[in-house]
């Protein structure tokens, strides 16, 4: 299982948001090109890049950033946010992005989904947002009907064949991941499954890699020292 480190992008800087809410920010660092390289120096297999910018805006916002980091690193960045056309997906790929997440398009927009997929095959991740079980889209500010598992299933008709499942309700929260609901996915579906939210301790690392997700993303517990990266990655080891 890979441990991730998250990077959200909002105006320029690192922050990290309170379940979702643009209203409850903290900013962690003004350099996110350093601390990506910080994250990349400590052992991380792979960085996880949102501009929140872009996903309330529906269209990217960190462009150039985006570009600068991945520049910077060795490891191989995914990014999330405001991802909604075809032509932002090459944008990012042609910068050196090796995965893009869809979310709100994915929901929106399943032809485009399952062009993303017949086009750049694996470099396509969908992001299943959900909260109280329902998926939620545009900057996690609007509920559906759909449920998370629902959500699955549609995406892997279309061609996806990976997920990262995020539980709202825990993000940037400190508390816990929702581990009946991850167990639910990962017995709805064989294709990997990423987990997001909540994510505070060594203890949640290891049983979530017993539940066999295949990467666990944390985001705040890094930037609090919850977590210390290096402790997470010789957990698995």
């Amino acid at each position: 299982m890979e441990v991730i480190p998250s990077i959200d992008l909002k105006g320029g800087r690192c922050v990290r948001l309170y379940q979702g809410d643009y209203g409850k920010e903290t900013v962690f660092s003004d350099d996110p090109v350093g601390t990506a390289s910080h994250w990349e120096s400590l052992g991380a297999p792979r960085l996880h890049l949102v501009d929140l910018d872009g996903a309330a805006k529906g269209e990217p916002c960190h462009l150039p950033m985006i570009g600068r980091i991945v520049a910077a690193l060795k490891i191989p960045v995914q990014v999330g946010g405001g991802i909604r056309q075809i032509e932002v997906i090459e944008q990012l790929l042609e910068v050196g992005v090796k995965r893009v997440i869809l979310g709100t398009a994915a929901v929106e927009n399943p032809i485009l989904v399952r062009e993303a997929c017949q086009q750049f095959g694996e470099a396509v991740i969908v992001g299943v947002d959900a909260r109280d079980g329902y998926v939620a889209t545009r900057g996690w500010q609007q509920k559906t009907a759909v449920t998370a598992s629902e959500m699955i299933h549609q995406m892997a008709d279309l061609g996806v064949k990976r997920f990262i499942y995020t539980d709202i309700r825990q993000d940037g929260t400190l508390t816990q991941p929702s581990f009946a609901a991850i167990e639910e996915l990962l017995n709805a579906t064989s294709l990997p499954i990423i987990a997001s939210g909540g994510i505070t301790s060594i203890d949640h690392i290891r049983k979530l890699n017993q539940l066999g997700v295949e990467g666990a993303i944390i985001g705040r517990a890094l930037y609090t020292g919850d977590i210390q990266l290096e402790e997470a990655l010789a957990a698995l080891r």
